[in-house]
């Protein structure tokens, strides 16, 4: 990372902690505090120990002693509110920080989120931003304290002897100047970690969620090999860093401690010739140590930061990605009533990073309100991607999207989506009751709501049936649910939604005949009155009320008569192969 790169991110991190901003002052007034308690502490040490070396009587010293102490205890409080208020300003930004992704990656949505690795995510998430607390609590004080500190001591060393003054100020710039350069190979070195743990993150993420697969396919053997060379990476990765920092630190103490010996060196020749006073050159000998150690502590707490600020490089790289509607007009449209609005589709492209063609190619279609669409095409066609427009998960390269008559592209997406209901292949299920998770598509709706959505969607006898019927917990995928039940109760969903838009894609697929004619059902069941689209591989004869059918196929959409025979369909023995 150049400097220019790094000062980057620190500015974006100090942007980041506006709300923690009054525990940040807190911190560098306690520093500055420390400051003043640590030379009036050298101060008052030097004064004690040349008076009792003089020969002065205990008495004479009892005010300088209480003194001291007080500066002692002065500077132990000084330090542990710095330390406390640095610790709550790092929880503060990691919470910031981390809500801040959460959301963002919610509005790039899961056209995004589909060509990232989830484990990558999760690790920047969770772990990645933890790592950020040392940057915060520890190195952002130590860096203030090695701007403030040098400069105390300096001034103070200098106005009482000028000699040793020279020789710190002649000596000290060395400290950052190789701390510098050991810095710039740790930060490459960190990077390179950074990297390595995100991949392993998401590969054994992936692993354990294809697991039965795996073991199926007698494939374990490899992916256990494969995680441990990634785990042994980095571990050499880690390693490697440690044995910088450690030797990072030798040479720091060793060039401190050559300052030191010859501050100490010129110091004690000119007290052996009397050139210098007692008390004066105790009080040199007891600052100088204090110009690098701040130093030092800082090089040493840049190393234990270097994870938190390669992570949030990666999350300020997430957050700085464009999401869908992000350069559209800025004066917000109003949200047409899609039970009376058509839409239309006027040479609409949409292409993917990463693919050379578009997957669809100058669409130009009009979906009437009340109407049954069908769609229809071979895998990889764009059907879903269809649906993704209109879901405005995925912008158009080209051409214009209209509801209404309005530009979809001006209209909120949170607002236009409220007027949508959806249901994807594979319904997400969460480890919540059978009633939180239907109630997902309306959060304040009664149980009476709830309970007649599930029985007009085919699913209020088998959840019935239930230990604990509708309260029943479903656990982490809700694998206690066969594929046909956990369908059903997604599309519950969407009769508790009452959408007058409702985009379904393949509801059917992956199901046995018994579970799809269900579904079909349900489907006829929640048509009167709304606009529905259905992506499907079945004949379109399965969809009882279904009327318009758009066929996909070379990236464009061309719409079929009523009576002609479906493209792309799929017959029993087909379906029963596929479930």
């Amino acid at each position: 990372m150049s400097a220019a790169a790094a000062g980057r991110t620190a500015a974006r991190l100090l942007a980041e902690a506006g709300p923690a901003r009054w525990h940040l002052a807190v911190t560098a007034a306690a520093g500055l505090a420390g400051t003043g308690l640590m030379l009036a502490q050298a101060w008052l040490l030097a004064h004690v120990l040349a008076t009792a070396a003089a020969g002065a009587a205990a008495a004479a010293l009892r005010w300088s002693l209480a003194g001291l102490l007080a500066v002692l205890a002065a500077r132990a409080a000084a330090a542990a509110a710095a330390e406390v208020t640095a610790l709550r300003a790092a929880v503060i930004v990691q919470q910031r920080l981390r809500s801040a992704l959460a959301r963002h990656c919610l509005r790039l949505g899961p056209a995004w989120l589909g060509r990232q690795r989830p484990g990558e995510i999760t690790t920047l998430a969770t772990s990645g931003l933890d790592s950020l607390g040392p940057y915060f609590s520890r190195y952002l004080p130590q860096v203030g304290l090695a701007v403030t500190v040098p400069v105390a001591v300096l001034a103070t060393v200098t106005s009482a002897d000028w000699i040793s003054g020279v020789i710190i100020a002649v000596t000290l710039p060395l400290v950052p100047v190789l701390a510098a350069l050991v810095g710039q190979r740790t930060a490459a070195l960190t990077r390179r970690n950074w990297r390595l743990l995100a991949r392993l993150g998401g590969h054994f993420l992936d692993v354990v969620q294809g697991l039965p697969t795996l073991r199926a396919f007698g494939r374990t053997a490899v992916q256990e090999r494969v995680i441990g060379e990634v785990t042994d990476r980095y571990r050499r990765g880690v390693m490697s860093t440690l044995r910088v920092a450690f030797l990072s630190a030798l040479v720091l103490e060793l060039s401190a401690a050559l300052a030191t010996a010859l501050v100490a060196v010129e110091v004690g020749l000119r007290l052996l010739y009397g050139h210098l006073g007692y008390s004066t050159a105790l009080l040199v000998l007891l600052l100088t140590p204090e110009a690098y150690l701040p130093l030092r502590n800082a090089s040493a707490q840049f190393h234990a930061s270097a994870d938190g600020r390669a992570a949030a490089v990666r999350a300020f790289d997430v957050l700085g990605t464009a999401a869908p509607g992000d350069h559209g007009p800025r004066r917000a449209a109003p949200v047409p009533d899609m039970r009376s609005s058509p839409i239309t589709f006027n040479r609409v492209s949409v292409g993917y990073p990463g693919r050379t063609a578009p997957v669809l190619r100058g669409v130009d279609l009009t979906i009437r309100p009340g109407e049954f669409v069908t769609v229809a095409g071979e895998n990889g066609a764009g059907k879903s991607t269809l649906l993704s427009v209109l879901l405005r998960f995925t912008e158009p390269v080209g051409g214009l999207v209209l509801a209404g008559g309005t530009d979809l592209a001006a209209i909120p997406a949170g607002r236009w989506r409220s007027q949508l209901g959806w249901l994807p292949q594979r319904p997400a299920l969460f480890g919540w009751s059978v009633a939180e998770n239907i109630a997902l598509a309306r959060p304040d709706a009664p149980r009476r709501d709830i309970e007649r959505a599930a029985a007009q969607a085919g699913a209020a006898a088998f959840i019935e049936a239930l230990p604990d019927g509708y309260d029943t917990m479903l656990g982490e995928g809700a694998l206690r649910l066969s594929a046909g039940q956990r369908q059903l109760i997604a599309l519950a969903r969407l009769f508790l939604r009452d959408a007058p838009l409702m985009l379904l894609d393949e509801p059917t697929a992956h199901l046995d005949q018994a579970s799809a004619a269900a579904i079909a059902e349900a489907v006829a069941r929640l048509a009167p009155g709304r606009t529905i689209v259905v992506v499907s591989h079945r004949d379109r004869r399965a969809w009882p009320g279904a009327g318009k059918v758009l066929t996909v196929a070379g990236g464009t959409v061309t719409e079929e008569s009523p009576d002609a025979p479906a493209i792309g369909a799929r017959t029993s023995a087909d379906t029963a192969v596929r479930a």
